[in-house]
């Protein structure tokens, strides 16, 4: 786990929510996977479940887990390839939150530890207050009611 900095606070890609300044950094290492063991036997079985949630969360929404995680399936089944989908997602759950490419560039990660990426994910969304296993709709209702975290609107920028 990384370090954590609490003498600073700057704006977060989350609406209105001061966050500490190392939330720019991944809450859990990449090999951290093994701290929730639920995840990484679920995510070691099944990474299409995984990464079906993970999608969701990243895509708001536009896309469900349901679709993200069979085409993940069916380009595991029948290409191999499915690393290159999921760190696509990698690279763009970064670029939302503002997290930097580490240990290696996103396709290496997939490429290299697929079931760790996708925990390190996962992770990540729970860190920042999303709970991937209810979905995107849920999340955003919690979001406007107070309870939970919220990216911003994407017309808008982040800055105030």
């Amino acid at each position: 786990m990384y370090p954590a900095k609490a003498d600073s606070e700057q704006p977060a890609p989350v609406t209105g929510v001061p966050v500490p300044a190392a939330a720019s950094q991944w809450s859990s290492g990449l090999f951290d996977c093994f701290d929730d063991c639920g995840l990484c036997c679920l995510t070691c079985w099944c990474p299409c479940i995984t990464f079906g949630r993970v999608a969701e969360i990243v895509d708001r929404g536009a896309t469900s887990c349901g679709t993200s995680g069979a085409l993940y399936a069916l380009l595991a089944y029948f290409t191999g390839c499915h690393w290159i989908y999921s760190c696509t997602y990698r690279s763009k759950m970064r670029a939302q939150l503002g997290l930097p490419e580490t240990p290696c560039c996103d396709c290496c990660v997939h490429f290299c530890c697929e079931p760790c990426a996708l925990c390190q994910q996962y992770k990540e969304l729970k860190a920042r207050g999303f709970d991937p296993d209810l979905g995107w709709e849920i999340n955003a209702q919690r979001a406007a009611n107070g309870q939970g975290a919220m990216y911003a609107p994407a017309a808008q920028g982040m800055g105030r």
